[in-house]
C-alpha cells in the first residue's frame, strides 16, 4: 500500500495535493506504476473501442428516432473516424508541447463530455459534430496515455505493463455488439453514449492521482504542411477502406478516396524527407524493432483486425445466433486474451521475441484460418475451444509486437515513435476490415449469388491468415538478442 505524508522532501516521488498552509503527498509503493498507469490508460482505451463499436447494432433505433435513414446515419459515424485519423499524427507533437499528463487528462475530459452530448443529441447535425469532437479527444487519449506509459516505467517492465493495454483493444470490438444491442433493446441507444460517463470520470480522477508529471522534453516547431498532408491523407485513405464492400458508396467514389489519400500520403514521404522535425518522423524507420514491428505487424493486424468483422457475421448470417448469441460465443476470444496476460512477460522472457513471434505467429494465423472451418454442425465446444486460443496467441502476438517496437528508442524520440506506431496500426485495422469486405463480395460473385453462406466467410478467413503469414520471413531475420533489455531473455550462444 502507499502512504500519505504531511511533509515533502525535495526530489521525491509523490502526488501532491496543496491547500493554502499544507501539502499533503501520496507515495506509491515500488513499483505500482507498472500495474496502475497501464489500468488507467486501459480504461480509457476500453471506453474508445467500446464506443466505436457499441453502435453498430443500434443504427436502426437511433435512425428512427433522429429522423433520418440507416445509411446516412452510418455515414455520419465515419465522421468520427475521420476526426480521429486527422488528428493522430499530431497527437505526439501537442503531448511534447503542452505536457502528456495534461494533455491525456483534457482528452478524456473531451471524450467524456461528447459522449454526453451525443445521447443529448436531437438531430443528425448535432450527432455528427459530437462525433467530431469526440474523434479529437479519442485521437489524443490513447496515444499520448501509452507515451506517458513508456517513459514512466522501465523496460524490464514494460512486457507486462503493455499487456494489460491488448485486453481492451481485443475485448472492445467483441463484446460491443451486443452489448450494444441489450442497452437498444431493453433501454435506449442513449445510454451507448452515456455508459461512458462513469469509465470518464473515474480514469479522469485515476490519471490525476497516479500519473507522473511529465518530464520536459524538447519541443519541436510545428511541421504544420506536413500536418495537413499527413492527416487528410490518412483519413481520406482510411475512410475509403473503411466504406469499401459496405454499399455505401460506389466502387468508383470509394476508389476516389483512397487514390487522393495515397496521393497525399506520398506527398507527405516527400515532405518528410526535407524538414528537419516532420510531424511524422519516417527516419525513426532505420531502427530495426520497430522497423520489424510496423511493416511484419501490419501483415498481421490486417489479418487479426478482420476477426471482429468477420466472426459475428457468420454466427448470425449463417449459424442463425442471435445478436446476443454471438456475442457470448465471441466472448470466448476476450477469455483467452485476458488469460495472456499473465503470461505474457513470463513467455518472453522464457523464448525471446524472435522465437515466439515466429512460431506463436504461425500458430495464431492458423487458428484464424480455422474459424472458417466452422459449420452450423461444429460442435459448440470445438468452436469455444478454437476461440479461447486464438484469443490466448493474438494476444501475445499483440503484446510481442506492441513492446518490440519501443526496445531500441531513445527516451526522447517515445512520443514521436509512438505516434507513427499508431498510425500504423489504425491504417492496418482499416486495410484488415476492408479486404474481408472485398473478399466476401468477391466469393459471392464467384459463386454467382447475392446471399452470403460458410463458403465465403471460409475463404475470407484462409486468405486473410495467409496473408498474416507473409509477416514471418521479418521475424525470422531478427537477431536471437532482439528486444534482451525489455524482455530479459538471455540468448543462446
Amino acid at each position: 500500500m502507499g502512504a500519505w505524508r504531511g511533509k515533502v522532501k525535495a526530489g521525491q516521488n509523490c502526488r501532491k495535493f496543496r491547500h493554502a498552509n499544507y501539502t499533503l503527498c501520496y507515495t506509491a509503493p515500488m513499483g505500482s506504476s507498472s500495474r496502475i498507469l497501464p489500468l488507467v490508460v486501459a480504461s480509457a482505451l476500453f471506453m474508445e473501442n467500446m464506443d466505436s463499436t457499441v453502435i453498430a447494432t443500434s443504427l436502426p433505433a437511433m435512425a428512427q428516432d433522429l429522423g433520418t435513414s440507416p445509411v446516412a446515419l452510418k455515414l455520419a459515424f465515419t465522421t468520427y473516424l475521420l476526426s480521429l485519423t486527422v488528428f493522430l499524427p499530431i497527437s505526439s507533437w501537442i503531448s511534447d508541447r503542452f505536457g502528456a499528463k495534461l494533455v491525456f487528462r483534457l482528452a478524456i475530459a473531451v471524450f467524456t463530455l461528447s459522449s454526453l452530448a451525443c445521447g443529448w443529441a436531437p438531430s443528425l447535425t448535432h450527432l455528427v459534430i459530437a462525433r467530431a469532437v469526440q474523434g479529437l479527444g479519442g485521437a489524443m487519449m490513447v496515444p499520448v496515455g501509452r507515451t506517458i506509459i513508456l517513459r514512466s516505467i522501465p523496460k524490464a517492465e514494460l512486457v507486462g505493463a503493455l499487456a494489460w493495454l491488448t485486453v481492451p483493444a481485443l475485448i472492445g470490438p467483441l463484446v460491443g455488439p451486443p452489448i450494444g444491442g441489450f442497452i437498444t433493446t431493453y433501454f435506449s441507444w442513449h445510454w451507448i453514449f452515456w455508459m461512458n460517463l462513469p469509465i470518464g470520470i473515474l480514469g479522469l480522477i485515476m490519471a490525476t492521482l497516479f500519473m507522473p508529471e511529465s518530464a520536459e522534453v524538447e519541443r519541436r516547431p510545428l511541421d504544420v504542411t506536413g500536418f495537413l498532408l499527413s492527416g487528410l491523407g490518412l483519413s481520406f485513405a482510411v475512410f475509403g477502406l473503411s466504406v469499401a464492400g459496405r454499399d455505401l458508396l460506389n466502387p468508383i467514389e470509394t476508389l476516389g478516396f483512397v487514390a487522393v489519400g495515397a496521393l497525399m500520403i506520398w506527398a507527405y514521404v516527400r515532405h518528410a524527407e526535407k524538414v528537419e522535425h516532420p510531424i511524422l518522423d519516417l527516419r525513426l524507420i532505420t531502427v530495426a524493432t520497430l522497423r520489424v514491428s510496423l511493416s511484419a505487424g501490419f501483415f498481421y493486424r490486417v489479418a487479426a483486425g478482420a476477426i471482429p468483422f468477420l466472426l459475428p457475421l457468420l454466427l448470425q448470417l449463417c449459424f442463425n445466433a442471435t445478436p446476443f448469441q454471438s456475442g457470448l460465443i465471441t466472448c470466448a476470444n476476450a477469455f483467452g486474451a485476458i488469460g495472456m496476460k499473465f503470461l505474457a512477460a513470463r513467455m518472453l522472457k522464457q523464448f525471446g521475441y524472435r522465437h515466439l513471434l515466429l512460431f506463436n505467429g504461425a500458430i495464431s494465423c492458423g487458428l484464424m484460418a480455422a474459424m472458417g472451418l466452422f459449420t452450423a454442425v461444429t460442435p459448440l465446444l470445438v468452436i469455444y475451444a478454437v476461440l479461447v486460443f486464438g484469443g490466448l496467441t493474438r494476444s501475445l502476438q499483440f503484446t510481442a509486437l506492441n513492446s518490440i517496437a519501443y526496445a531500441d528508442i531513445r527516451n526522447e524520440d517515445i512520443a514521436r515513435a509512438n505516434g507513427l506506431y499508431t498510425v500504423v496500426q489504425q491504417v492496418s485495422l482499416a486495410v484488415g476490415v476492408a479486404l474481408a469486405a472485398i473478399i466476401l463480395e468477391l466469393s459471392q460473385w464467384l459463386r454467382g449469388t447475392q446471399v452470403l453462406d460458410q463458403h465465403d466467410f471460409a475463404a475470407a478467413f484462409i486468405v486473410l491468415a495467409l496473408g498474416g503469414l507473409l509477416a514471418i520471413p521479418a521475424f525470422a531475420k531478427l537477431p536471437r538478442d532482439a528486444g534482451a533489455a525489455m524482455s530479459g531473455h538471455r540468448a543462446a550462444s
